[in-house]
C-alpha cells in the first residue's frame, strides 16, 4: 500500500505538535526554579525526539514482527501523543480569548486585556490530559490481564428439557501473538476450567497473523477441560490476509499449520461443519463457520448452508461465527431457528466507559452489535470482548472476558 504521508512529513508535523503543546507547559512552569524548570524541559523534548525516531524507525521496518518492549514503547509514545491532542483543544480555546483581547485592546486607547496565556487553563488542560493518560497506562499494566468471568443466564422456549441448566463458556479473540509470556494463559485457563463447563467454544482469532505464535500457548490451552469437549472456529486474523506472503503456497501453509495447531490442543475446529451434542436422548447443534463479515474489506469465507445442513430437525442451535455482523447480514435473515450465536472480534475496542447503565465504546460507530448480548425475536446473539489484545497491549473499561452461559428452559 502507498504511503499517505512520508515519514519527513510526519516528523515535521509531530514537532509542530510539540511545538505548540511545550507552550502549556513553559506557562505552567514559569514559577518553578530554574533547574526543576530545565528538567522538566529536557524530559518533555528528549520524549519528543524519542517520539520522532520511533516513528522512523518503524515506518522502515513496517511489516516486520515486532518485540514486546517495541510493542510497549511504541504504544507507550501514542497514548502521550494522545494526550497532547487533549492539550491542543484547551490551547485553542486559548488562543481564541487571546485573539479576542487582541482585538478589543485595538479598539481602545487604552489596553484594558492581558493577551499573554492563562495560566489556570493551561493548568487545566494538563490536569484533564493526565486523565487518558493514566487510564491508558494503567490499561497496560493492570487491565490487560485482569480476567472477568461474566455470567449470563438465557431462557430458551426451544431448549430441550434434558439441557436445562446446561453451561457453556465462550472465549475469543485469543491473539496469542501478543503475549510476552505464557504465565498469563496460564491463568486465564486455570479460571475456565474453575467454572466446570459442559462445553467450550472458541470463536475465532487465535493468532495476529502467523500460526507459529501460538506453539509456545499449545501445552497451555491444550489443558482446557470441557465435559462434552472445546469447539472452536477461525476468525479473520487467522487466516494471515494481513501479511506479505512469498507465495500462496507459504500462506496456505500457515493456515494449515495453524488448522494443525487446533486438534493438538484438542479443539475440535468446525470449518462449515456441526456437531450434535445428545444427552437422555434429546439433541443440541452446535454450527461453526469460517470467518464471515458483512463490511467491506472482510472476505466471506464462511458457508453457513453447509454448517446448517443436516441440523433441519434438531431443536435448539448454536452458531459459532467470529463477526457479529453475520447476524444481521445473514444469520436472522434466512437461518432463524438458529437460537443463539456466538462472536467475537470487536475487543469492545479494549476501550471505552462500561459501568452499570452506561456502555460506551468507539466501535459502536463500526458495528451495530460490538459487545454483550442481543435479541430478536426468539434469537439471541452474544459479542464476546476478548481475552487477548491487538494493537494496544492493554483494555480500559472492556477487561478481557470469559462467558459462562446457563442455559434453562423457558
Amino acid at each position: 500500500m502507498r504511503r499517505i504521508i512520508s515519514p519527513g512529513i510526519a516528523v515535521l508535523l509531530l514537532l509542530l505538535l510539540d511545538l505548540y503543546v511545550f507552550q502549556a507547559i513553559s506557562t505552567v512552569t514559569q514559577s518553578l526554579p530554574l533547574t526543576l524548570r530545565g528538567s522538566i524541559y529536557f524530559i518533555y523534548w528528549a520524549v519528543c525526539a524519542l517520539t520522532a525516531g520511533t516513528f522512523v524507525f518503524t515506518s522502515r521496518e513496517r511489516g516486520a514482527t515486532r518485540s514486546p518492549f517495541l510493542t510497549y514503547l511504541i504504544s507507550t509514545l501514542f497514548i502521550i501523543f494522545g494526550s497532547k491532542l487533549v492539550v491542543v483543544l484547551f490551547l485553542l480555546v486559548d488562543d481564541a480569548v487571546r485573539l479576542g483581547k487582541v482585538a478589543l485592546n485595538s479598539m481602545s486607547t487604552v489596553p484594558d486585556f492581558d493577551p499573554s496565556r492563562s495560566v489556570l487553563l493551561n493548568q487545566v488542560a494538563l490536569l484533564v490530559a493526565a486523565v487518558p493518560f493514566v487510564a491508558f497506562m494503567y490499561g497496560m499494566m493492570k487491565g490487560a490481564y485482569d480476567y472477568r468471568v461474566k455470567r449470563i443466564k438465557l431462557r430458551l422456549p426451544h431448549l430441550p428439557q434434558a439441557f436445562d441448566g446446561y453451561k457453556m463458556l465462550q472465549i475469543s479473540d485469543l491473539h496469542t501473538g501478543s503475549f510476552n509470556s505464557t504465565a498469563p494463559l496460564k491463568e486465564a485457563v486455570a479460571l475456565i476450567n474453575k467454572q466446570e463447563a459442559d462445553l467450550v467454544f472458541f470463536t475465532g482469532d487465535l493468532v495476529n497473523n502467523l500460526a507459529s505464535e501460538v506453539q509456545q500457548h499449545i501445552p497451555t490451552l491444550k489443558q482446557i477441560r470441557a465435559k462434552e469437549g472445546v469447539f472452536s472456529v477461525l476468525g479473520n486474523h487467522d487466516y494471515a490476509d494481513y501479511v506479505r506472503w512469498e507465495s500462496p503456497e507459504a500462506k496456505r501453509q500457515n493456515l494449515q499449520t495453524l488448522i494443525q495447531s487446533h486438534g493438538k490442543m484438542g479443539w475440535q475446529l468446525l470449518l462449515n461443519e456441526h456437531r450434535v451434542i445428545q444427552k437422555d436422548g434429546q439433541k443440541i447443534a452446535v454450527l461453526g463457520v469460517e470467518n464471515w463479515g458483512n463490511r467491506a474489506g472482510f472476505p466471506k469465507y464462511g458457508r453457513l448452508e453447509e454448517a446448517y445442513r443436516g441440523t433441519e430437525g434438531v431443536p435448539f442451535k448454536v452458531l459459532l461465527s467470529h463477526d457479529p455482523s453475520h447476524w444481521d447480514g445473514e444469520v436472522n435473515q434466512k437461518y432463524q431457528d438458529i437460537d443463539l450465536m456466538l462472536a467475537g472480534h470487536t475487543h469492545g475496542m479494549q476501550f471505552g466507559l462500561n459501568i452499570p447503565g452506561l456502555k460506551w465504546s468507539p466501535v459502536q460507530y463500526v458495528y451495530k452489535q460490538w459487545a454483550g448480548l442481543y435479541q430478536k425475536g426468539r434469537q439471541y446473539l452474544y459479542v464476546n470482548t476478548g481475552l487477548g489484545f491487538l494493537g494496544y497491549p492493554g483494555r480500559v473499561g472492556f477487561l478481557p472476558e470469559i462467558t459462562v452461559f446457563e442455559l434453562q428452559k423457558a
